[in-house]
């Protein structure tokens, strides 16, 4: 049986850009949001725009302690590629956009025209941050707004806590590789099954209460030994998640009211005799 294949996909990646030199075109609305997108991941920035059609934003990541070099001008030329390792633009003028992506393209500098889906090498999409955890919602250029709509959705039925889950749950990752080196092998198979199990047995709700001092009892008490210690046996104990909370103080009053409203009707009737 062959496999089936669905074409006409992206391939979605986590592009690493720490100390990676990105150059963005424009200084607008959208320019705001991909600076802070560049930033989040600890890229160096160059922003070239007029101070004119700076976004309030982009103003104020211009003038606070970023790795960003500010030009005030517009694109310069083939001149301002030099070093680049990425580009994305988000101005007005699509010839000058066109004229970019070209020289990008030559010099195999990947690039992003913003609304200008055949002259990107790559889309952003709509994100979700958590902490470690990153989630891209991409419509391939088609419908940005329904890519955000679905973003929403996702989020609203993530697990609480699933940023702080995941930081704990690589922290524990590197205790363990610590105290069981090596790659490959038994060991590695064994370090890998033995997380597995961790993530299966507890939820994110209790892996975010981890600290050094519980990741530490339980690699004693389970790595060592080959199991998967209970929370509770831990000191780690589950707490009501805040919707809990919220959907019983809402419910109090009502609850008060029928109570309230019950033991008067019980006073009514029992002021009249009984009939015999």
């Amino acid at each position: 049986m062959s496999p089936s294949v669905l074409g006409g996909a992206s391939l979605l990646v986590a592009w690493q850009l720490k100390d990676k030199h990105v150059l963005i075109v424009g200084g607008g609305d959208v320019a705001s949001g991909r600076i802070e997108s560049v930033l989040a991941a600890d890229a160096r920035l160059t922003i070239i725009s007029p101070s004119s059609g700076l976004h309030p934003l982009t103003k104020l990541f211009i003038e606070g302690s970023y790795p960003i070099t500010y030009h005030d001008r517009t694109f310069g030329g083939v001149e301002d590629l030099s070093g680049v390792d990425m580009v994305l633009t988000a101005i007005d003028d699509v010839s000058q956009s066109r004229t970019i992506c070209a020289l990008c393209r030559d010099l195999k500098i990947p690039v992003n025209v913003a609304d200008i889906p055949d002259s990107c090498d790559f889309f952003f999409g709509s994100q979700i941050r958590d902490g470690p955890l990153q989630i891209m919602v991409s419509t391939n250029g088609q419908s940005p707004k329904l890519a955000n709509i679905i973003k929403r959705k996702i989020e609203n039925h993530l697990p609480e806590h699933a940023g702080d889950a995941i930081a704990n749950v690589g922290r524990l990752r590197t205790l363990l590789k610590e105290r069981a080196p090596g790659v490959g092998g038994e060991v590695s198979k064994r370090r890998m099954k033995w997380m597995v199990d961790v993530c299966n047995s507890w939820d994110f709700q209790e892996l975010a209460q981890l600290n050094e001092q519980t990741m530490k009892k339980l690699l004693d008490a389970g790595w060592e030994n080959g199991t998967v210690p209970e929370p509770a046996d831990l000191g780690v104990r589950r707490k009501w998640p805040t919707s809990v909370f919220t959907a019983i103080s809402a419910a109090v009053p009502a609850m008060t009211f029928v109570a309230g409203a019950t033991f008067a009707c019980i006073l009514l009737f029992s002021r009249f005799p009984r009939s015999r």
